[in-house]
């Protein structure tokens, strides 16, 4: 069973930046597309961004700009970055790892860290 183990979430005020990072206890972690989720109550898990394993990334349009998620694969992290934020942003933020092959698909979720924008 491979877990992730998330950390850097935190209080800050609008304007202000966090980096989330998101360690996996897997020697194949360099197989993994990693991403971030995020949720808030009465709400469903929301992709924020996600990088493959070659590196392509993807991010949903609310955080163009202003988010970048990398991976550090000799660390087996994955981080996100985010800058300008905004209370909207508040949410549980989630480290997600998926790896395919042809015969099988794994996923795992991490515990999820809690990130508050507010004044």
């Amino acid at each position: 069973q491979v877990q992730f183990v998330e950390s850097g979430g935190g209080s800050v005020q609008p304007g202000g930046s966090l980096r989330l990072s998101c360690t996996a206890s897997t020697s194949f972690f360099n197989l993994y597309a990693m991403g971030w989720y995020r949720q808030t109550p009465g709400k469903q898990r929301e992709l924020v961004e996600i990088i493959s394993s070659g590196g392509r990334t993807n991010y949903t349009d609310s955080v163009k700009g202003r988010f970048t998620i990398s991976r550090d694969n000799t660390k087996n992290t994955v981080y996100l970055q985010m800058n300008s934020l905004k209370p909207e942003d508040t949410a549980v933020y989630y480290c997600y790892g998926k790896r395919e092959g042809r015969y099988y698909s794994l996923d795992y979720w991490g515990q999820g860290t809690q990130v508050t924008v507010s004044s």
